[in-house]
C-alpha cells in the first residue's frame, strides 16, 4: 500500500486581508479564485499541495483556532522578525530544538503556526 500525498488544506476567516499578509510573510504566494458559484478565496501552492483561505459565510460563524499548521521557511530569524513588526504574537521565540531551528507564532485569527527552518 502507498502512502497518500497530501493536495489541499482549507481554513476560513473573517479576515481574509489579514490572513493573506501574515502568510505572504511565510512566503506563501496568493492568487484569487472563485469556483462556479463559490466564494471568492485565495489559493497559493505549497509544494504539491494547495492552501486556500476561504471567507467564513457569515459574522456569527466561528472561527477555527484548533487547527495548527507548520511551514518550512528558509530565513527563520528575518520571517519572524518581520511577524513581530507586523505585531503578530509570538508564543515561542526561535531556538534550536530536535527537530532543527523552530518557533511557534499566532496568525490574525489565532490558530498555532509551527516554523522550522528549511
Amino acid at each position: 500500500m502507498t502512502s497518500p500525498t497530501f493536495k489541499l488544506l482549507v481554513i476560513k476567516t473573517h479576515r481574509m486581508q489579514e490572513l493573506q499578509r501574515f502568510y505572504e510573510t511565510l512566503g506563501c504566494e496568493f492568487v484569487e479564485e472563485q469556483h462556479g458559484r463559490g466564494p471568492l478565496h485565495l489559493a497559493a501552492e505549497i509544494g504539491e499541495a494547495i492552501f486556500e483561505i476561504y471567507p467564513l459565510p457569515d459574522e456569527t460563524s466561528p472561527v477555527d483556532t484548533t487547527t495548527r499548521l507548520g511551514f518550512s521557511v528558509t530565513d527563520l530569524d528575518g520571517v519572524v522578525d518581520k511577524l513581530k513588526t507586523g505585531q503578530s504574537e509570538i508564543v515561542t521565540a526561535v531556538k534550536e530544538t530536535a527537530w532543527g531551528k523552530r518557533a511557534v507564532v499566532r496568525d490574525p485569527d489565532g490558530r498555532s503556526v509551527e516554523l522550522y527552518q528549511q
